[in-house]
This record gives structure tokens, sequence and C-alpha cells, in this order.
């Protein structure tokens, strides 16, 4: 009986097997590291979302607190026109005019009034000061707004002071 002697040079089985083992234990790690690259890849891009989401956030609200300190300012034009409505002449035509260009400018900034005289009350965007017996209205809706409300970029800078229809 001959026995076979590995051929000089030739791989022995435990070096087969020392190889696989290495070979697997790098598949392993590679296959780890792929999924951390994955994971770390998603993350910069969940986190580069949300910058962007802030920074719209940001650009959408910057004026919040400038539009919210004109509030008062347009509750005098508002009152001073109310005040002279029987009356014409240059006053309540400037009244007028500079009451349109400040909404204007607040409209083009994203505010818009909120004025919901016939709506359904909202406690969301209304705050009720008082309840009326009103004939002809429907239970619960606006029957007269004591100070208009104000909102930018559907958000509520103030909530309209109204009266609601009672029972």
């Amino acid at each position: 009986m001959h026995s076979e002697q590995p051929t000089p040079g030739a791989p022995s089985p435990e070096d087969d097997y020392g190889l696989d083992n290495e070979l697997e234990q790098l598949r392993t790690a590679m296959a780890s590291l792929r999924e951390e690259a994955l994971r770390e890849r998603a993350e910069l891009d969940n986190q580069r979302k949300r910058l962007a989401r802030d920074v719209d956030q940001a650009r959408r609200f910057a004026n919040e607190k400038l539009l919210s300190q004109l509030l008062p300012v347009l509750d005098s034009l508002e009152a001073g026109l109310a005040a002279a409505n029987a009356e014409s002449g240059p006053l309540k035509d400037g009244l007028e005019l500079t009451l349109r260009q400040l909404l204007k400018v607040g409209a083009d900034n994203g505010m818009v009034q909120v004025d919901p005289v016939g709506q359904a009350f909202d406690p969301e965007w209304h705050q009720a000061i008082s309840q009326v017996a009103a004939p002809g209205a429907a239970v619960g809706s606006v029957v007269q707004v004591f100070q208009k409300g104000y909102a930018l970029n559907d958000r509520l800078l103030r909530p309209a002071l109204v009266v609601v229809a009672a029972e």
C-alpha cells in the first residue's frame, strides 16, 4: 500500500479549512460594513431632509414676529375707518389706502385675515367671547366679529374674537 504524499507547495486540507474560515469571516465583515454604510447613508439622507424642512419652516415663518406686531396697527386703521364710515374725504381715503397697502404687504408674506362671519365656530381659529340668540343664523355659527384674526402660512397668529349664535 502506498500512501499519498501531499504535493510540495499544494495546500493541505487544514489550510483549505483555514482559508474557507477566513474567507467566511471576511464575507461577514464585508456584509456588516455594507449594512453599516447603508444605515449611515440613510441617516445622512434623513438629516438632509430634516434640515431642508427646518430651513423651509424658518423661511416661511421668518416674518411672524414682525407681522404679529403689526396686527394692532391694522386694528387701529380698521377702527379709524369704522369711525369715519359716514364721512368721505382725503383722510378716510388715506386710511383706506394705508390699510390696503399693509394688508398687501402681509399677503405677500403669507398672512391672511380670518374674518369668519357666517361660518361655523372653529375653536382652532376663533375665540368666542359670547353667545347670543340669533334668529335665522345656524346654531354655533359666527354672527359677529369683534376683532379679525390672522394666519401666517396656515399657522394662526391671532384668533378672531367672535360672537356665536346660541340655541
